[in-house]
């Protein structure tokens, strides 16, 4: 989980939830179609998107601070997205 003052992200067994600025969408496995991040130009956010199976894609910013846990979410991510979306 991804949270700062405003938004949030979550990636758990269930699915991505992003909560931005108080809204919700959530998306089960089942309707992910693919999930990337990286880190905002300036490097202090977390930027998440999610490609749902209808071709929409969905996108929430958490700000990093301090910036070092922008490491520590990217490591985060990169176990839980194996975890539940292996591939091949």
């Amino acid at each position: 989980m991804a949270v700062d003052t405003r938004n949030a992200i979550a990636v758990d067994a269930e699915g991505v939830t992003l909560d931005m600025n108080g809204v919700q969408a959530e998306f089960p496995w089942p309707e992910v179609r693919s999930v990337h991040y990286r880190a905002s130009p300036n490097g202090k956010a977390l930027m998440l998107g999610v490609i749902h199976l209808d071709g929409h894609f969905y996108e929430a910013v958490v700000d990093a601070r301090p910036k070092a846990r922008l490491t520590e979410w990217f490591a985060q991510l990169a176990w839980v997205l194996r975890h539940y979306r292996p591939t091949g």
